[in-house]
């Protein structure tokens, strides 16, 4: 899914570790669905973001949009030129599945597992964090304002 919102630097400046919060919505669930992902150096995770990307899904479950968010992540740290990698999000679930802590048991999860598990096979570390829903609200509401765009 390529993102339809994306605001930041050229890809010049990227950083080569940088840190992401990634949040996917679902109105629903399952129902209208979409992610957001917010981009912030490593050395300085406080900042703004430097990069922001959302999109809209369709129809999906919000673990869905959660792994649609952790793809579009992935695949544009690596378009950039990222090598290090600091995944955070307020899914307990998905970080739980990526570290191995927990099985993936939904077969259409499992696809999207093992995609994201494809893409980090390309970095040179990728973290995985779970953090509160107060520590995610950028990547929030970029998932929140691409689905109101798309019930509209």
């Amino acid at each position: 899914m390529e993102p339809s919102g994306q605001h930041g630097r050229a890809a010049s400046a990227v950083c080569e570790h940088a840190v992401c919060h990634i949040d996917g919505a679902a109105r629903g669930n399952p129902g209208p669905a979409s992610f957001g992902v917010a981009f912030f150096d490593g050395a300085h995770p406080e900042e703004d973001p430097w990069l922001e990307l959302s999109a809209a899904i369709g129809h999906a479950t919000n673990n869905t949009a959660e792994y649609q968010a952790l793809l579009a992540a992935l695949s544009k740290a690596l378009e950039l030129g990222i090598r290090s990698l600091t995944v955070r999000s307020d899914s307990q679930l998905l970080i739980r599945q990526m570290t191995g802590q927990y099985r993936v048991r939904e077969p259409h999860l499992q696809t999207l597992y093992d995609h994201a598990k494809r893409l980090e096979r390309c970095f040179a570390r990728v973290r995985y964090e779970h953090v509160g829903r107060e520590a995610n609200k950028r990547a929030d509401k970029l998932a929140n304002q691409a689905l109101d765009v798309q019930e509209k």
